[in-house]
């Protein structure tokens, strides 16, 4: 046999846009395919999709049921579904139950079947569920009765010579075995499950085997709500037309203080991570941020998965910053997102929807720790993967990210976040509390910038009725980091030659006092008990200072000024 020039695959289009792009485009028309999985994951509503979003007069559908439900009662609950037609049903899409033919003999269904497909010559065959063919056949067995493998080759064979599109439907549960002789027919096998963790349930699909198409691979997860399937493929597809972006200007994030701090402002293009304690400030940071977009021409996106969008609004409006006015506007997409048992895809592309809406050149994302939260314990693990795909897809287009991170203040050791994400990111703000003077304070600093030089200061920083107002840098404090801040005694390490600064600091709070234990001095000089001690058994080596006992209690003197 010879082929002249490739042969031309039409196209089945399943009706939801997402899951095509998961089988490659749609299934191949007039091929034989398998709709399998878990009872309850939705294979029965998905055919239906499928049917009521393709059949017509000229292009009419069959509906073959077994020993399942009856046509009626399968009807009365598929009507609740948004995209049930009643004006198809017998015109369109024709119903036949096969349960009393069944129950004669395979040989009696497939001359059923294959006298209505003559009768109507349709475009579309739904066989559900033919395992209930299984069960059928074990019962009323005989060795001159036809098999199921017998009858389903039959079918197979009759149906694709007749060019229809067929599915047959059918139930497996966990570690049951396969029928692989089907398997090896089937021209197309998507598989639904449901999947449980601790007290979450998650729906997913694969597409086992499309012959002729390019598939999506892996795990894909899907919802079932009143509009049907709605599916949410792992890859994100990219922004089309990116925008022509110019990467080496920087852009303002809207609060000048923190620009000055990033050495200018940020990269567009790039994902920032504002990492912080609770009530630091993160959301602020974002609202300006966005607000900011909206006054130079680049609409915003914010996806919050915490306070709810009322919050936001009223949060900004107390900066004199009227987000709702850029909602009205298409300026300002608000995402809310906020019930448990998401998967991180359903919630990337309603991100990506919400950029594709308003044109988006900036998104924020509060939080990610909200996000994690939310999500089905069963995506953890895909958390930072899912996250990645993200940042790379968007910031590819041009858009710039800002995301916030809850990171409890651990004064043992400099974390940015727990999420383990910020070699992700371009940029890297840390926000921390502080006590100066009996006051908690808040101070920032930026950590990490790319492509260009930042000044390493630590600024302390309110939150005002203008947003966020950066000021000056802290430079009469040290320990910052420590969490207790101490101030600078700048004429002390001169007068004591030899001592470290921490020692002379010690030795001028012991002038003050004249003389105290170890518990003044602490509370004095704001000093670790720790490095207290060590600096005073250094102070008594040196002579600087005289330990003495008074009254059952350890004190210390000054010897020496000089």
């Amino acid at each position: 046999m010879t082929l002249q020039g490739r042969a031309e695959l039409k196209l089945v289009k399943s009706g939801i846009p997402t899951l095509d792009s998961i089988l490659g485009g749609g299934f191949p028309e007039y091929s034989f395919n398998l709709i399998a999985g878990d009872p309850g994951s939705g294979k029965t509503t998905l055919c239906h999709q499928i049917l009521f979003a393709n059949a017509s007069p000229e292009r009419p559908a069959l509906y073959f049921t077994i020993i399942g439900e009856p046509p009626l009662k399968m009807l009365r609950y598929q009507q609740q579904f948004t995209f049930f037609d009643p004006a198809k049903v017998d015109q369109s899409i024709h119903f036949i139950n096969l349960s009393q033919t069944v129950v004669e003999s395979l040989e009696k269904a497939l001359e059923t079947i294959i006298g209505e497909v003559e009768r109507v010559n349709p475009a579309l065959v739904v066989v559900d569920s033919f395992r209930s063919l299984t069960v059928t056949t074990v019962r009323t067995a005989a060795p001159e009765q036809m098999d199921l493998p017998t009858f389903l080759q039959r079918l197979a064979l009759d149906l694709t010579s007749r060019q229809t599109t067929t599915f047959l439907v059918g139930e497996y549960a966990v570690n049951e075995p396969r029928d692989y002789a089907l398997f090896t027919m089937a021209d197309g096998i998507l598989w639904l499950s449901q999947v449980t963790h601790r007290n979450s349930m998650v729906r997913k699909v694969q597409a086992i085997k499309i012959r002729g198409q390019e598939t999506q691979p892996g795990l894909h997860t899907f919802r079932i709500t009143r509009d049907g399937l709605q599916f949410f493929p792992r890859l994100i597809k990219p922004i089309e037309h990116p925008p022509s972006v110019d990467r080496s200007r920087l852009a303002s994030t809207g609060i000048a203080g923190l620009d000055e701090l990033m050495g200018g402002g940020f990269l567009r293009g790039s994902a920032m991570l504002i990492s912080g304690p609770t009530g630091s400030g993160k959301s602020s940071v974002a609202i300006q941020f966005l607000a900011e977009g909206v006054q130079h021409g680049e609409p915003g996106v914010l996806a919050m998965f915490e306070e709810t969008p009322f919050k936001y609004l009223e949060q900004a409006q107390g900066f004199g910053l009227d987000l709702q006015a850029m909602v009205d506007e298409k300026q300002l997409k608000l995402i809310y997102l906020r019930p448990l048992d998401l998967s991180v895809d359903e919630t990337l592309h309603e991100i990506q929807a919400g950029i594709e809406e308003v044109g988006a050149k900036r998104v924020a994302i509060d939080s990610l720790t909200g996000l994690e939260i939310a999500l089905a314990p069963s995506f953890e693990q895909d958390f930072r993967e899912s996250l990645y795909r993200l940042l790379g897809a968007l910031t590819g287009a041009g858009i710039s990210i800002m995301m916030t991170a809850e990171n409890n203040d651990n004064y043992t050791e400099l974390r940015f976040s727990p999420h383990a994400v910020s070699f992700m990111t371009n940029d890297v703000i840390l926000q921390r509390y502080v006590e100066i003077d009996s006051q908690l304070r808040r101070v920032m600093t930026v950590v990490k910038t790319r492509s260009r030089r930042h000044p390493p200061d630590l600024r302390q920083y309110e939150i005002t009725d203008r947003g966020i107002v950066v000021g000056e840098r802290l430079m009469d404090y040290q320990g910052i980091i420590s969490g207790v801040a101490q101030r600078r005694l700048r004429d002390a390490a001169p007068a004591y030659a030899g001592l470290t600064d921490h020692e002379a600091r010690v030795l001028a709070v012991l002038t003050d006092l004249g003389e105290g234990g170890e518990r003044e001095l602490a509370e004095r000089g704001g000093f670790p008990r720790r490095l207290l001690g060590s600096a005073l058994r250094r102070l008594v080596a040196l002579d600087y200072v005289a330990k003495a006992m008074v009254d059952d209690r350890t004190v210390y003197r000054l010897r020496r000024t000089e």
